[in-house]
């Protein structure tokens, strides 16, 4: 007579977390160190280049703080050149953090029945993609959820000719330059980003009145946040979505949010990239808005993006 321990079969790994890193530490390949790599700021408002490492390799405890510290710096990394399968490309991004997992009951892109978007999502003009071909305007994932991501990570298969590129912009450096009154002005207030999955396809207004009905409940988040890990204070307002300032009149507060929607957009905040397949850009989810050019919908455009977790913004 066999005992229940003995009869029942091996635990077997269902996530694709857990089967991708697992995949990772079975390869056996030799961890890359700080030394093999090089982090060459893009000159631009923002961002640097990681040149000499290949993502489909381990790294080092000291590489990882390393390429953390450089995107709290620099609010996004690009990486070139990489060939990557979905499973490890998502065992590297999970060197930098757990994956986004939004509450079942706040629908973000790519929510499935239950509220949960894969780990890896696809951002393709394809059969099964998301985000189409349209012109995407500046804006951060996951806003107006209670604990919006912390980074997400967007790795390119396949590029159109012309058209597609993605632009990211410092919100660091766009709350530096208000001037000491509207710092003030703005210190303590207080905004609600309406989740843009439940109007669907209807045209939203870009400052919710009284009049308009609220898309139901919201998630007050600070207008300047405290970054998590560098301290430092940023300007968090995507730039055409339907928001709120509470506690303000409301003709007030849209005159408010135009003047910092006007002014987040300024070019020398922006830095502009060009995709070629077997890129990889990471960025700071909170540190910067992202958008995207329109490009040929006869053409294909196909990455995969992994969003982090995040907490709540303070």
């Amino acid at each position: 007579m066999t005992s229940a321990t003995e009869t029942q079969a091996p635990w077997a790994l269902t996530e694709p977390v857990s089967l991708s890193i697992q995949e990772a530490a079975r390869v056996g390949r030799p961890a890359q160190d700080v030394r093999d790599v090089v982090i060459e700021p893009t000159g631009g408002a923002l961002g640097a280049h990681v040149r000499g490492l290949d993502a489909s390799r381990p790294i080092t405890g000291a590489l990882a703080l390393a390429l953390k510290r450089a995107l709290q710096e620099h609010h996004i990394l690009i990486y070139h050149g990489q060939s990557l399968t979905q499973s490890s490309y998502l065992a590297f991004a999970t060197w930098f953090g757990s994956v986004f997992r939004p509450p079942q009951d706040v629908p973000v892109l790519a929510s499935e029945a239950k509220g949960t978007p894969p780990d890896v999502v696809p951002v393709a003009n394809i059969e099964g993609g998301y985000t189409g071909n349209g012109e995407l305007t500046p804006h951060s994932d996951h806003q107006w959820t209670p604990q919006p991501s912390a980074s997400s990570l967007l790795h390119a298969l396949e590029v159109p000719w012309a058209g597609g590129g993605t632009s990211w912009y410092n919100l660091a450096k766009a709350y530096e330059d208000l001037d000491g009154d509207t710092k003030l002005a703005i210190q303590d207030l207080r905004l609600i980003t309406y989740n843009p999955f439940l109007r669907g396809n209807e045209s939203r207004p870009l400052y919710r009145t009284p009049e308009v009905e609220p898309l139901g409940p919201g998630f007050p988040h600070p207008l300047v946040i405290t970054h998590p890990e560098s301290g430092r204070k940023l300007l968090y307002l995507s730039t055409h979505t339907e928001v709120e300032v509470l506690g303000v009149v409301p003709a007030e507060g849209r005159a408010l949010i135009e003047a910092l929607r006007d002014h987040i957009q300024k070019k020398k905040y922006r830095y502009d990239h060009s995709w070629q397949v077997g890129d990889i850009v990471h960025w700071d989810n909170l540190a910067t808005l992202h958008s995207r050019q329109s490009f040929d919908a006869a053409e294909r455009r196909v990455l995969w993006r992994v969003s982090l977790a995040g907490g709540r913004p303070f």
